[in-house]
């Protein structure tokens, strides 16, 4: 079983960025199919990046298509979010998670970590 924990949340502006980082332990990830999603207050959690074991395929949600980029780094074991052009509307706890299958990490992953909360002030 992996465990995952993400970090590099925080408050930044309007147009500003962010690297989020997800750490695994227990498991290699190159193991797993990866994904971002994200849940802002009193919505539903929702898909944002996808990145396929070998990092060749990648996936995005409209909704931040251009603005993120999610890449996997094998030696480190960690994924990440790349994140510009931040809007307000980008505020949420994001989440890192995992599946051994890529059709199942865009819809329901196994595995999540704990979330980081990124806000983005207008």
């Amino acid at each position: 079983q992996v465990q995952l924990v993400e970090s590099g949340g925080g408050l930044v502006q309007a147009g500003g960025s962010l690297r989020l980082s997800c750490a695994a332990s227990g498991r290699t990830l190159s193991t797993y199919a990866m994904g971002w999603f994200r849940q802002a207050p009193g919505k539903e959690r929702e898909f944002v990046a996808a990145i396929s074991r070998n990092g060749g395929t990648t996936y995005y949600a409209d909704s931040v298509k251009g603005r993120v980029t999610i890449s996997r780094d094998k030696a480190k074991n960690t994924v990440y979010a790349r994140m510009n052009s931040l809007k307000p509307e980008d505020t949420a706890v994001y989440y890192c998670a995992a599946d051994l299958s890529w059709d199942r990490v865009v819809v329901t992953p196994d595995y999540w970590g704990q979330g980081t909360q990124v806000t983005v002030s207008s």
